[in-house]
Formats: structure tokens, C-alpha cells, sequence
């Protein structure tokens, strides 16, 4: 049972166990703010990175095509986002040079690498170099940003929003298509700093 599913089965129960016909007022919405900063307790980057380190990730490839050709990058902060509408994030660097690329096409491809795509990981993980020289790849359905081969599943998406989110980018897509590999796979991992394949621990 779903989250819709719980709240009416809760509400019927409420509704059983008053008088009939008796009418269950919603809850107010919680109030939302943002904490000051003079009220954050400051956390150093090092130890950010150490303990964030040990929450394992997978790995993908965000791709796009734009005027220039096709564009990518290595990313390990996708995620799904919503089901209705069917969404998905990815954060990027302010920094990025491929996102400015990504930004003008308003599309992209996310490249869900497997196992003993380790490589392919690492040659994405490059500034400034030729990211698809020797790369297989053909184009999505729908926004025709390069689709790599042997990936464990792609997801076709059009730029839905951009949101800040410090030194990064929370980028949302709404997505057009999407599929997966026939045959079941391990998938490529990312845990505290280094590429895992399966049982094998490759370093990144």
C-alpha cells in the first residue's frame, strides 16, 4: 500500500470510529523555513568528505548532444525524483564545464554504467579531453543524446528545472523514455572514493 493508500485507510478508520458521518478535518501543512547560517553549526570539508564517503552510490554517465557534438560527464548524485510526473536529479558543479553544453540543449541521456564499466567511468571523470574517442554509443529515442553501449540502463530526459544548491546545481528532468538491459549485471559502485565491480575494488 502506497502513501495515498495508508492516508485513506486512515482516514476511513477515523471516520469508523467517531459518529457517522462525521467529517475528519486534513491537518494544517507544516510550516517550512530555512536555517540561518549564524545558526548552522560549521562542519569542515574534510570530514564532509569522509563521512558522506561511506554512503555508496551508483555510477553514471549524463550525455547530451548539442551543436558542438556530443558532451558528458561522469556523475555519481543521480537519483529518482517523482513518479507522477516522472522525475529524476542529478546535481553537477557550478563549475562544470560540460553542464553549460548540457544547459543549451535542454536534454540528456543518464548512462547507468555496470559492472566492468569502470574505464568508461574514468574517461568521463577527464576535463578537457575527447570523453567518446573509442566509445560505442548510439542516440536516445527522444532528445538524441548519445546512449552508451553495455550500460545497465538509460534514462531519456528533457531539462524540467535548475535549482542552487551551494557550490552545485540541482538539475531535475522530465523523463521521455527509458530502458534497461535484457540481462541481469552488478552495477558499478562508488564508495568512499574508489570504483567497485562486483567483489572487485578498482581504484578511481
Amino acid at each position: 500500500m502506497g502513501h495515498a493508500g495508508m492516508a485513506a485507510a486512515a482516514v476511513r478508520h477515523l471516520r469508523s470510529a467517531g459518529r457517522p458521518g462525521a467529517v475528519v478535518e486534513a491537518l494544517p501543512a507544516p510550516e517550512l523555513r530555512c536555517v540561518r547560517e549564524d545558526e548552522r553549526a560549521p562542519v569542515g570539508q574534510a570530514e564532509f568528505r569522509r563521512v558522506l564517503g561511506g554512503f555508496a552510490t551508483g555510477v553514471t554517465v549524463v550525455s547530451a548532444l548539442d551543436e558542438e557534438g556530443p558532451a558528458g560527464f561522469a556523475c555519481q548524485s543521480f537519483v529518482s525524483l517523482s513518479l507522477d510526473p516522472p522525475l529524476v536529479a542529478f546535481m553537477v558543479g557550478r563549475t562544470s564545464t560540460t553542464w553549460p553544453r548540457i544547459a543549451r540543449a535542454g536534454a540528456f541521456c543518464v548512462n547507468v554504467l555496470a559492472a566492468g564499466q569502470a574505464g568508461l567511468c574514468r574517461a568521463f571523470a577527464v576535463s578537457g579531453a575527447d570523453k567518446f574517442a573509442g566509445v560505442a554509443y548510439d542516440a536516445a529515442p527522444v532528445s538524441g543524446a548519445p546512449r552508451l553501449a553495455g550500460v545497465l540502463a538509460w534514462v531519456d530526459c528533457t531539462v524540467h528545472a535548475v535549482h542552487p544548491g551551494g557550490d552545485h546545481l540541482i538539475v531535475v528532468g522530465r523523463v521521455d523514455a527509458l530502458g534497461a538491459a535484457d540481462e541481469e549485471r552488478d552495477p558499478l559502485l562508488f564508495h568512499r572514493g574508489r570504483l567497485w565491480e562486483g567483489t572487485d575494488r578498482e581504484g578511481f
